[in-house]
């Protein structure tokens, strides 16, 4: 297409036809303001209709707001004359009083094999959607189909495709479901069963299925792309992706019934045939990680790490933001946050993580950015190390560590004087602050006297000032010396936290339920069941799969029922979204029963 200003001009013609075949090539340019059509060079082609020229207006009225748009279409029928790969040159037409241009096009003309039967244009079409319901549109009457009886696997089948047979953990695989056929099929029906051992990712395709031609075993096959997904193998060894049994219906020729009784019965001798259609199964050898260096990120694929932060110089107290930027493409969802060690003077907050990625036919691609918030609270110079990213290069085979850019930070007292300052990391000296005053004001209000030989010393009261405050410091030291051994204590910390971290993930699945974003919802309860077992029994991310929960769940003498619940829980989510019937329903039960699952879990452990 060529586009200049406001000014459309582009051309449409199949990319691949067979030898011997007709096909339509049109030229559409935005306008009816046009001159001086000259056609492009057909060379290899034989130009055997056209041009034709057809005009389209519309008119629309959105809001109070009216548009009205017009076009000119040239129609060429060409045929397609011997095999080989030809360039259909620019056509050109006079808008304005200026030149406009087409782009060539490339055309693919395949050597002469069976036929298709719904025509060799490669532009025909099938309604449906990825779970495999559709109806043809293409409008062919079946005339070179077979008759139900002699339709063979060689006439309708479809193909499953891994774009990797070998990879590693994490390592993303573009699963491809193709169908070839050379009958008029009208109706697909079949989903993707459950897949063990996978994280999966639907790529979304039109619902509406463009068909192209293709040459396969020396036929030429009407084809079409059914459906895509991307794979992440969540454990190592030979991963098995079952068989798909697809339902579909084609329209044949009853060469059984009388052609003037078809026709006085409006069939046309046309009937509609069930077929079964089997994918083959696939077999996919996924190998462990290597030995995984201290603070891996989890992170497979290909990445770069930059940083930046809000300002250098601040006063005390003012809050200051560091960004952490992850790009690139792999298993973005399940990269960790990087570790950042600010100076223990500051006041820190758990970092905002915000996911600005795409999926995309080999990996989630796009951005992470890890926000963290932080306050300094006394004046000084601080130095704020770099951070450490470490994944699994998946074009060498190795692990990689990208390192951020180290920043120092001036702190200036605040206004009015923080009350401390720091000339470096370690020192510390007290500023000077007056207390007292020359001039007191003068009390108002009523006078408390007191009689001679009143004491206060000896007294029950003076005893409780003193012990009070004593005991009030030992409690508070034997608190703060278990709280520290606590904090020491990261596995524990960590699993005190679980429930709370999960409900709040779970707070937060509860609002897009409501708002019925499906992808970010089954995403954020499948976070919340990962991370709270992740956390409850201190496992690390890489080493989170369905075997590992089961076995440490049973070594803590859960009851059989409630592990198989919590299974059961993670399943559903994974594959809701694929679940016919409906959306709202499927999220509404998904949420409850991860609700209800984690409670239980809570209880018995």
């Amino acid at each position: 297409m060529f586009a200049d200003g406001d000014v459309t001009f582009k051309v449409s013609a199949p990319s691949t036809v067979e030898a011997g075949g007709k096909f339509r090539v049109q030229f559409t340019v935005n306008t009816q303001n046009v001159s001086n059509f000259s056609a492009p060079d057909f060379k290899g082609f034989e130009v055997i209709y056209g041009p034709a020229t057809s005009s389209q207006s519309s008119f629309q009225m959105i809001n109070g707001r009216t548009s009205q748009s017009s076009s000119i279409i040239y129609t060429y029928v060409l045929l397609s004359e011997s095999p080989g790969t030809f360039t259909i040159g620019s056509a050109s037409v006079q808008v304005d009083g200026k030149a406009v241009k087409s782009k060539p096009v490339q055309v693919r003309v395949l050597p002469s094999g069976q036929s298709p039967s719904a025509g060799s244009s490669g532009g025909n079409s099938t309604n449906g959607s990825a779970s495999g319901n559709g109806s043809s549109n293409n409008g062919s009457d079946g005339r070179n189909a077979s008759s139900a009886q002699n339709i063979s696997a060689k006439d309708l089948f479809m193909t499953a495709t891994a774009s990797r047979t070998n990879v590693h953990e994490q390592e993303a695989i573009l699963l491809t479901y193709k169908i070839y056929t050379l009958l008029d099929l009208t109706q697909l029906d079949g989903k993707l069963p459950t897949l063990d051992g996978f994280q999966i990712q639907e790529i979304p395709l039109p619902r509406t299925k463009e068909f192209g031609i293709e040459q396969y075993n020396g036929r030429n096959y009407r084809t079409v792309v059914w459906s895509e997904y991307l794979l992440f193998p969540q454990k190592s060894g030979n991963l098995t992706i079952p068989a798909i049994t697809y339902e579909g219906v084609v329209v044949t020729r009853n060469r059984n019934i009388d052609p003037i009784e078809a026709f006085f019965n409006g069939t046309g001798g046309l009937m509609e045939v069930k077929r079964k259609i089997t994918t083959p199964a696939l077999t996919i050898h996924v190998s462990p990680l290597p030995n995984q260096p201290a603070g891996f990120s989890g992170a497979v694929g290909k990445f770069s790490v930059s940083s930046t932060i809000s300002k250098q110089e601040v006063d005390a107290n003012d809050a200051v933001t560091l960004k952490i930027s992850v790009k690139g493409n792999g298993n973005m969802k399940l990269i960790s946050t990087p570790e950042v060690a600010f100076p223990k003077d500051f006041e820190t907050y758990d970092a905002k993580v915000n996911d600005r990625f795409d999926l995309t036919r080999t990996g989630l691609a796009g951005t992470k950015e890890f926000e963290y918030l932080f306050v300094p609270r006394h004046a000084g110079t601080y130095e704020i190390p770099a951070a450490q990213f470490i994944y699994f290069d998946t074009d060498s085979r190795s692990y990689k560590t990208l390192t951020t850019e180290a920043y120092t930070l001036k702190v200036n007292k605040g206004k009015g004087g923080t009350g401390q300052s720091v000339s470096n990391y370690s020192g510390q000296q007290q500023d000077v602050q007056q207390l007292n005053q020359d001039v007191r004001f003068i009390k108002k209000g009523e006078v408390v006297l007191h009689q001679p030989g009143d004491t206060f010393f000896g007294t029950w009261k003076y005893w409780m000032a003193y012990l009070l405050p004593l005991l009030l410091f030992m409690l508070i030291l034997i608190m703060g010396r278990k709280q520290m051994k606590a904090s020491a204590n990261v596995a524990l910390s960590r699993g005190k936290k679980a429930n709370k971290v999960a409900l709040r993930r779970m707070k937060t699945a509860k609002k897009l339920l409501d708002s019925h974003d499906i992808g970010q919802f089954y995403d954020e309860v499948l976070r919340a069941l990962w991370g709270y077992v992740g956390d409850k029994f201190n496992m690390s991310q890489e080493s989170l799969n369905k075997e590992n929960i089961e076995q440490s769940l049973s070594s803590r003498h859960v009851p059989d029922e409630n592990i198989q619940q919590f299974m059961k829980v993670l399943n559903d989510c994974e594959f809701a979204r694929y679940a016919p019937g409906d959306v709202n329903e499927n999220m509404e039960n998904v949420y409850n029963s991860a609700i209800d699952a984690i409670s239980k879990m809570e209880d018995n452990l």
